[in-house]
């Protein structure tokens, strides 16, 4: 359960190689959480993350092997990491690829495994996460969305479709859970300089893991539903949402 201060004392983090995710629960150990499992498909790549997180505050800390894609061991992984680590206060999805859009172009395999990871991976494990809350009377979702959900943009827009059904999933989630004891609250940050943007151009507003990992903090204690990192980005995205289609398709996006 939550403690006094309504932080959260358990999270499981799915993708839990994911810059922004590790922030997260470095910070959420500083406070109050106490155990964290971190999902991933190479686990024994989380060794370095697993002592920072310990160094941070938290006892418990483990990596179990979890593959976004494999969706038909979706049912029994959320059931036997809860039958052995005991209730979570909060679980984090954080997995997601961004892709080579110009391949996505050309070969379908490719952009089929960037919705697949995105989007249909996101909801396939969502839904037993969410039932174990419901069973438990008590716990949060949150969601890393990404500005790109907001409008598909030519230059990546596989990886903005991807998102936008993620981001839609979501928010229908938390509709669904709304009024019995279960929260959802979808991120969507601009761009972050984390290892998936390595090498790539920053846009404006762009922001770090830990900023993102502070609006969570902030946004999971104001009980927001949405929230945008940095805020700015917000204002951006619902200027770009309504531009007429003939110039956004002139602009270079």
């Amino acid at each position: 359960m939550k403690d006094a201060l309504g932080s959260p004392q358990s999270v499981l983090v799915l993708g839990g190689g994911s810059d922004i995710a590790l922030a997260t629960v470095r910070l959420f150990a500083a406070r109050r959480t106490r155990t964290v499992v971190l999902a991933a498909r190479d686990p024994g790549s989380l060794d370095t993350a697993a002592t920072g997180i310990r160094a941070a505050g938290a006892t418990t800390v483990e990596a179990v092997k979890f593959d976004a894609t494999a969706f038909a061991t979706h049912d029994r992984f959320v059931d036997d990491v809860w039958d052995r680590f005991g209730d979570f206060d909060l679980v984090l999805i954080a997995f997601g690829v961004l892709g080579d859009q110009t391949r996505c172009e050309t070969d379908s395999a490719a952009a089929i495994e960037v919705i697949q990871t995105n989007f249909t991976g996101a909801a396939s494990v969502a839904i037993p996460v969410a039932h174990r809350m419901l069973a438990q009377g008590h716990g949060t979702v949150v969601a890393l969305s990404s500005i790109a959900a907001e409008r598909a943009r030519r230059s990546n827009f596989v990886y903005g479709s991807s998102k936008a059904g993620m981001d839609q999933f979501f928010q229908g989630l938390g509709d669904m859970l709304h009024g019995r004891g279960v929260h959802v609250m979808v991120v969507r940050p601009g761009f972050v300089r984390t290892k998936m943007t390595a090498g790539m151009q920053a846009a404006p507003f762009s922001t770090t893991p830990e900023a993102v990992a502070d609006a969570i903090a902030r946004g999971l204690e104001r009980g927001k539903e949405k929230i945008w990192v940095p805020e700015p980005v917000r204002f951006i995205a619902t200027v770009m949402h309504h531009i007429p289609r003939p110039l956004y398709r002139k602009l270079p996006l």
